[in-house]
């Protein structure tokens, strides 16, 4: 039997802008309980809102990794690149992954060699994999044409960290080898953010790390927020109180959600979640004292040529 072709990547227009979403794995059930413990079942079942597509009828979260590609200003850009093939990994659900990301990728229209940035919107584990392949045994840049780019206070917050074996050995596959190739920028990112390309911003969004980055993407006079963690799931716009246990300054993360959130809210602006699941997408609407999404499903784009 031959194994079925990877689906074409569901995607959302901003503006001119075509942003596809490229999957790899859902992740496991496990995940929601162990990375955001207040969000019980409880809470979860006050509402309704995040059933079926974001939780299942017994209140568990549902979360996702996947990547972001768009080309914007002329620049073929991917956005994060999931946890990668074949990596060594304490996470069970992360260990040694045997999935097609290169393939979707590949057929929504950016083979590796065409990806001109990588922007990492930080430096944690599930989101730097696919920055390097392996080949003939060494661990070399899966874009070798691009320009990787995250925050420098990301950068040097890392490069001074006590890091613990399985951090260092994820920087050593999937950091370092980017840096050595010399692909690897860091880049300021003042309060006000910065601008990339036309139509191509960084936004500060401390807490999770502290140089975590959120990535707006501007399309005439739509707009788009791809979250990264500052944002993992939808639960946390009705309690955005709710934070990650690997929240690196959890007070600090809140903050930086409720200002992201009400930036958003009843804007019209989308909102792209970086572990939500589908439909992934949607608008931040004004619910009580707090919020709501309102899903936005992707459509299916031809492949950019």
């Amino acid at each position: 039997m031959h194994a079925a072709p990877p689906a074409v990547a569901p995607s959302w227009a901003v503006g001119s802008v075509t942003v596809h979403r490229i999957d790899e794995i859902p992740l496991p059930s496990q995940t929601g309980p162990w990375l955001l413990p207040a969000a019980t079942a409880g809470v979860v079942s006050e509402r309704d809102w995040l059933r079926p597509d974001f939780a299942d009828r017994d209140g568990v979260l549902r979360l996702d990794s996947h990547s972001f590609a768009m080309v914007v200003d002329g620049l073929r850009v991917l956005v994060d690149t999931g946890i990668g093939n074949g990596k060594t990994r304490a996470n069970p659900a992360w260990h040694d992954l045997r999935t097609d990301y290169l393939e979707r990728l590949t057929l929504a229209g950016f083979p590796p060699e065409s990806v001109d940035m990588v922007v990492l919107t930080h430096l944690h584990t599930d989101h730097v994999g696919w920055n390097t392949r392996e080949v003939d045994g060494s661990w070399v840049p899966t874009f070798p044409n691009a320009r990787y780019l995250t925050s420098k206070a990301e950068y040097d917050f890392w490069a001074a960290y006590d890091m613990d074996d399985a951090r260092a050995a994820m920087f050593r596959d999937s950091v370092h080898p980017v840096d050595e190739a010399g692909l690897l920028e860091a880049v300021d990112v003042p309060a006000g953010g910065v601008t990339l390309a036309a139509g191509l911003e960084l936004v500060p969004a401390p807490g999770h790390t502290p140089g975590h980055v959120a990535v707006r993407v501007t399309g005439g006079d739509a707009t788009a927020l791809i979250t990264g963690d500052c944002i993992h799931h939808p639960v946390q716009l009705a309690h955005p109180e709710i934070g990650s246990c690997v929240d690196i300054d959890p007070e600090r993360a809140e903050a930086t959600r409720r200002s992201l959130l009400a930036s958003l809210a009843d804007t019209g602006a989308l909102l792209l979640g970086t572990h939500f699941p589908p439909p992934t997408a949607g608008r931040v609407v004004t619910d009580g004292d707090a919020y709501r999404l309102e899903p936005v499903p992707g459509g299916v784009a031809d492949a950019m040529a």
